[in-house]
This record gives structure tokens, C-alpha cells and sequence, in this order.
């Protein structure tokens, strides 16, 4: 029990989670965004269980340590660089952000071709939204799990980080995507967000590492301006 008078190891697991948290908001864009095309009815399940697979993923993956550390191993080298399983699953993972991203920026833009830009937008049904959502987890939760096995030594405080950012995202994520889907300015700027993230993927998978802070600095400014331009038309009338 001397984990518990032990700062190290409370410190190792505030700032894991910290970054977990961080590390979640793109999972947690694409899914407001991907339930978004669900009937009404079925969108907090879907996110429900977008978020339950995440976790699930995450500790499954968390007690093969052994096998993700076989995953960064190198198979082959493209133009110098080395690649891994790991890397091939971030490009795959950043190629499907920069479709998805696009061809939603390209329907919300252009609209049908029947209705024109403000026509309402295409439906999915939940089992491909859900595949969706998995696929992108399995990105997401791969970027996660290096993240922590990287900064922390035991397990327990591993899996408890991800335990609690999951939570809160779980949590935070009706009012995340309702807030998203309700303001079609804060829309773009998430799938732009979806765009970018998509890009340091296939970056990352290459062997050019962008660090992460350097993005969420730059849509973080964004977010702000943003803010800042809605309470000005909130005082306009607009």
C-alpha cells in the first residue's frame, strides 16, 4: 500500500490522464460528428458504445504490452524510413480522417445535388456508423496506448488513466456533440480539426513526427476566436 504515500505515482497518473483527456478530443470530434447522420433516437447509444469500445480496446490492448511493443518493430524502410504495424495503422487511420473530413466539409458546403446546400444531410444506419467509429478507435487507441506505456511504469496507473479520461469523455460527450452539430461555424472547424489530425497521422506514420501539442495549440487558438466571434453575434442580434 505505500502507492498511496507515494507523489511520483499520483503525479504520473494526474498527468496520463491529463493527456489521455487531451489525447481523447479528437475521438470524441469524430464520433459527435459520425452519430450526427444517426436518427435522433439512436445518436446517444451510438456514442455509448463508440466510447465503451474505446475503453475496452484500450485495456485489451494495455494488457498486450509485450505485442504493441512487437507492433512499432520495423517491416520495411520507404525512402529511409523505417515502418512498423504501428505505422501502417496510423497512415490507414490518417487517410480515412482526410476522406471523412473532406467529404464532410464537401456535403455540408455543396448539400445533394437534389437539395442544394441547405438540403439536410445524408443519414448512415448504426451499423456503419459504429464501424465507423471502431475503425477510428483502433487508431486512436493504439496512439493512446504508446502514449501511456511510454509514461508510466505500471499498469494499474495506465488503465486507470484510461479509465477515467473515457469517463469523462463519456460524460462530456452529449453536450460536446450538441454544442458541435447546433453551430455550423464550430462544425467546420472540428472536421478542419479531423483534417489536420489526419494529416499528422500519415506525417507520424512516415517517420516525420509532428508533436501533438503543436495542433491542439493551433485549433485551441481557433476555438478561441471562434468563441469570441459567436458572443459577438450574440451581442449583434445576429
Amino acid at each position: 500500500m505505500s502507492w498511496i504515500t507515494d507523489p511520483t505515482i499520483w503525479a504520473s497518473l494526474l498527468t496520463l490522464t491529463a493527456l489521455e483527456i487531451v489525447l481523447g478530443i479528437d475521438n470524441l470530434i469524430f464520433i459527435a460528428i459520425t452519430t450526427e447522420r444517426l436518427p435522433p433516437e439512436q445518436r446517444d447509444l451510438a456514442r455509448r458504445v463508440g466510447l465503451s469500445l474505446a475503453l475496452i480496446m484500450r485495456l485489451v490492448l494495455l494488457a498486450s504490452i509485450a505485442w504493441i511493443i512487437g507492433l512499432t518493430k520495423p517491416l520495411f524502410e520507404v525512402m529511409g524510413n523505417s515502418i512498423s504495424w504501428r505505422d501502417l495503422i496510423l497512415i490507414g487511420g490518417g487517410f480515412f480522417l482526410l476522406y471523412k473530413g473532406t467529404s464532410e466539409i464537401h456535403e455540408h458546403i455543396e448539400g445533394s445535388e437534389q437539395g442544394g446546400p441547405d438540403a439536410p444531410s445524408a443519414t448512415t444506419t448504426f451499423g456503419r456508423a459504429i464501424g465507423s467509429i471502431i475503425l477510428l478507435d483502433i487508431v486512436f487507441s493504439l496512439d493512446s496506448v504508446i502514449t501511456a506505456v511510454g509514461m508510466a511504469d505500471n499498469l494499474w496507473v495506465m488503465s486507470s488513466a484510461v479509465i477515467i479520461a473515457v469517463i469523462i469523455m463519456l460524460v462530456a460527450s452529449t453536450s460536446v456533440s450538441n454544442f458541435v452539430n447546433a453551430h455550423p461555424t464550430v462544425k467546420m472547424l472540428a472536421l478542419s480539426f479531423l483534417i489536420l489530425i489526419g494529416v499528422v497521422l500519415v506525417a507520424d506514420g512516415f517517420g516525420f513526427h509532428v508533436p501533438k501539442g503543436f495542433v491542439y495549440a493551433a485549433i485551441g487558438f481557433s476555438v478561441v476566436v471562434e468563441g469570441l466571434n459567436m458572443v459577438r453575434r450574440k451581442k449583434s442580434g445576429a
